[in-house]
């Protein structure tokens, strides 16, 4: 019986505690961070020890592999790319080759991604950033407005599906305005509906199709002045389902973020009941993950159903891809060379 998580583990092996956990708990995920990156050999190993803890070949193993600041695997093994600001400076030039770049530089992290067998990035970021908003967004963002954040999130979006990566879209219903850091504590926003729907809420709608979407830990005063949206029946029923008309797979961002108040059990159960699929654990803390798995519920009914057409996105194997040529037309257009 897989359950409705996703969890992180602590270092770059699987130890015999974790394993047993896993095979135990049987989440329907896993995700990776800087600590549990050494070379491409240890992640395939790693990759593979999860799976096989779990009994499911095309378990989802994710990263945050954004470009820029955002970046999980980097120097001396794997390249980098730009942050998202980079195409949306090329778009001020040349959109054209702007929407290339980004479907290019997504190709290209897909292809990393896909060598290790990760098989879900949580990228593109299609928040809105606001004048004076804390600048943990910054620089993540494809532009200052929406519609050039929804076209450049949506090629890089196809990108990384056409290399067998499924994205995930964040920080839905959207984060740009926050005030702070929902790492450290939880923003709220002050802006009206009307506003909303015209910023920040519009990028999500133009990817509503999108195979996942990750939560943001932020309040909206306007529509639920009490509860961060990934805790927020009226947030996730009334916008993300409704007014956004997002319909696939919906995951919380990570459940050990400040923003977010009381035991883990208690993010765990307010999270599922206000509509998420699946929640996120990464810190890799077993007594936390054990405290969210005694929590959460079967991965069943319509959220099953979400995952598995998710999945289901990204089932075949790439198209044939020249990686060399791909790299240098990349390079070319930034007039730079990112480390080999």
């Amino acid at each position: 019986m897989t359950i409705a998580t996703i969890f992180g583990c602590a270092g770059p092996a699987l130890g015999d505690d974790e394993a047993a956990f896993f095979r135990e708990a049987q989440p329907w995920g896993f995700i990776l961070f800087g600590r549990n990156i050494g070379n491409p050999d240890q992640v395939r190993r790693l990759v593979r020890d999860l799976r096989a803890t779990v009994g499911r070949h095309d378990a989802p193993v994710l990263v945050d592999q954004e470009g820029g600041r955002v970046a999980r695997l980097g120097a001396p093994h794997w390249r980098a790319y730009p942050p998202a600001r980079a195409f949306a400076r090329l778009a001020a030039d040349d959109p054209t080759l702007a929407c290339e770049m980004a479907w290019l530089g997504a190709r290209l992290i897909a292809h990393d991604l896909h060598a290790l067998g990760i098989n879900v990035d949580c990228a593109p970021v299609l928040d809105v950033p606001a004048p004076g908003a804390h600048d943990i967004i910054g620089d993540r963002a494809y532009g200052d407005g929406p519609d050039l954040v929804a076209l450049l999130g949506r090629v890089t979006a196809e990108g990384l599906m056409a290399g067998g990566v499924a994205p995930v879209i964040k920080h839905i219903p959207g984060h740009g305005r926050a005030l702070a850091d929902s790492h450290l504590e939880l923003p709220a926003v002050e802006a009206d509906i009307t506003e909303l729907e015209a910023m920040d809420f519009a990028p999500f709608r133009a990817l509503a199709d999108a195979p996942m979407a990750m939560t943001a830990h932020v309040v909206f005063r306007a529509i639920d002045p009490e509860r961060p949206a990934t805790v927020s029946p009226i947030v996730i029923g009334e916008v993300i389902r409704d007014r956004i008309g997002f319909s696939g797979l919906l995951m919380t961002d990570d459940l050990s973020m400040r923003a977010l108040g009381g035991t883990f059990a208690e993010r765990t159960v307010a999270s599922l009941e206000a509509g998420c699929d699946v929640v996120l654990h990464c810190n890799g803390d077993p007594r936390e993950m054990a405290e969210v798995a005694a929590a959460a519920r079967p991965l069943a009914g319509e959220s099953a159903v979400r995952a598995s057409a998710a999945l289901e996105r990204v089932a075949a194997e790439p198209e044939s891809f020249d990686q060399g040529s791909a790299r240098r037309r990349f390079d070319a257009a930034f007039d730079m060379r990112f480390a080999a």
